[in-house]
């Protein structure tokens, strides 16, 4: 086996092969799309082009972790170089298939050269990633990746011992009860400054930027994804918009309360009928006043608004403008205050005779939350509740699901690995045949791809994260991140159920809990074929 220098330098050598190969690959897809205004013409291409373009970006980042990170992770060259063959070989997959459109001159100096596929023999022989494997099973999962910074390490360290404390030792009552997340973890996250990690200091937050709420998220994802790791996605898309978009009143009476935890926050987007494409909002903003207060009278139906029950706001989109070919610009955001309501359904009323009316539909996953559907009739909302200006909801709303986007790769992440740790320590303790199912080599080759991904999906994500520091306008990267780690958990979660075998589909064994868990994050933040289509490629084509 190579040296961890030789085999980064060779995976370096056949990345520099592949991103020019994608690179063709996208100018092709851009000739063919007209600069992406013809992308539904060429649906199953751009969703290609798409994937194969964040597995690249992927690449990219475990190679520079692996890099940075040297002797400090002794996981990180080995993943790296396996994780680099992966791609490149489904590369050359699809360019064998005429697939990207890359000239043949060019494929036979990147993917087709005789230097690449030397690597891709190395790089994914059965052994090499056994016994990648055999370490993760000894290990009882992958080592923490090294972080450069010491608050980082010390929020990383100071978020796990809460959520170990506090949170998973109630993570499987809460999914088993379907009962809602306990005030008193959502006091303590407050009082520990879990919701206010990216709010500037200024406002009565930490100011300590995306990494540090990814790795916060992360934690408590792996502990619990609903009972903790998604209750700071929510207040953090409403943070971005008001301060993209909010006046410095705003900013000054919203902003410490979410920072402090004293207001829960649930964001209404989704309609009934209207998912995706959300320049079709219905819901009505009509001007108005009550009781000598200017404002918006609200009505409609909205549907798949996470904890709006327990929420005391809610940051929802509606139509200010009722003409519909005005599409986005006839959007605005508002905050909508209510009370919280515990259980499964509520009914908020207001003096004036307004109301919302929500029920919890019940999924299979993902509960201690609840998503509501609910409808609203005439409520009232003062026009200082209105984050900008009338018509900016749509791009303000955009801004704050690149934030969502961010954290679900946070989250995903998260999941994966309390999944891959429950699945090796299962290998470690369960015999078959007289031997611990982690002495066999698919349980190891298992284990090692799932460890592979994982690193990859990590470093994506954290390398998102800070691009998003620098510029908060960057959506392509937070995309990007959702994108690929969403596909690892729900395949990571997935194989360590079947690791368990039959009591992996019991639902007193987390890793049940865990599986289920991770169908929902290729779902929300953007359901994948539209970010695949609407969001990756039209940003990549275009």
């Amino acid at each position: 086996m190579p040296s961890s220098s030789e085999s980064l330098s060779a995976a370096s050598a056949v990345r520099d092969r592949l991103r020019r190969a994608v690179d063709a690959a996208l100018e092709a897809g851009r000739k063919k799309t007209d600069k992406g205004a013809a992308i539904d013409e060429h649906q199953p291409e751009t969703e290609r082009l798409a994937y194969l373009a964040t597995e690249a970006a992927a690449v990219d980042a475990l190679l520079e972790y692996a890099k940075a990170a040297g002797s400090n992770d002794l996981f990180a060259g080995e993943s790296a170089a396996i994780f680099t063959a992966m791609v490149a070989s489904r590369a050359r997959s699809l360019a064998a298939e005429h697939a990207l459109g890359v000239p043949d001159g060019l494929l036979a100096e990147t993917l087709d050269s005789a230097e690449l596929r030397d690597f891709l023999r190395a790089g994914l022989e059965d052994a090499r990633i056994v016994e990648l494997g055999r370490r993760v099973v000894e290990g009882r999962g992958t080592p923490d990746s090294w972080l450069e910074a010491e608050e980082h390490r010390m929020t990383r360290e100071a978020v796990r011992s809460f959520a170990q404390t506090e949170v998973a030792p109630h993570a499987q009552e809460l999914h088993l009860k379907d009962d809602l997340v306990s005030d008193a973890v959502i006091s303590k996250m407050g009082e520990l400054g879990f919701f206010g990690l990216a709010v500037p200091e200024a406002y009565g937050g930490q100011g300590m930027g995306n990494l540090a709420m990814i790795l916060t998220t992360e934690e408590l994802s792996a502990a619990s994804l609903a009972g903790a790791g998604s209750l700071i996605t929510r207040p953090e898309i409403l943070t971005k918009a008001l301060l993209a978009g909010g006046t410095d009143d705003q900013k000054q009476e919203w902003l410490p309360k979410i920072a402090a935890g004293e207001i829960m926050v649930a964001i209404s987007v989704t309609e009934p009928d209207t998912g995706s494409d959300v320049a079709s909002v219905k819901v009505r903003a009509e001007k108005g006043e009550q009781d000598g207060k200017s404002g918006y009278f609200l009505s409609g139906a909205k549907a798949w608004c996470t904890f709006a029950g327990r929420a005391n706001v809610i940051a929802m989109l509606a139509r200010t403008d009722p003409d519909p070919k005005k599409g986005g610009r006839g959007l605005s955001l508002f905050i909508v205050p209510k009370d919280p309501f515990p259980g499964h359904s509520f009914l908020m009323k207001q003096p004036g005779g307004g109301t919302i009316e929500g029920k919890a539909d019940r999924t299979p996953g993902y509960r201690g939350m609840h998503s509501y559907t609910m409808g609203i009739e005439r409520y009232f909302v003062p026009e200082e509740n209105r984050v900008g200006e009338e018509g900016r909801g749509f791009y303000l709303q955009m801004n704050g699901f690149a934030a969502g986007r961010l954290q679900t790769g946070g989250r995903a992440t998260g999941l994966s690995q309390a999944a891959l740790e429950a699945a090796a320590i299962y290998a470690s303790e369960r015999s078959q045949f007289g031997r611990p199912i982690g002495d066999y080599g698919l349980t190891r080759y298992k284990l090692g791809r799932m460890a592979v991904e994982l690193a990859a999906a990590r470093q994506l994500t954290y390398h998102a994260a800070r691009i998003f520091d620098v510029d908060e306008g960057r959506a392509l990267e937070p995309a990007m991140a959702k994108l690929f780690a969403c596909d690892v958990a729900v395949r990571t979660t997935q194989e360590a159920q079947l690791l368990h075998g039959g009591w992996g589909f019991a639902e007193e064994f987390p890793v049940c809990r865990y599986a289920i868990d991770a169908l929902v994050l290729p779902i929300f933040e953007g359901v994948k074929p539209i970010l695949e289509l609407k969001v990756i490629g039209r940003s990549l084509l275009s």
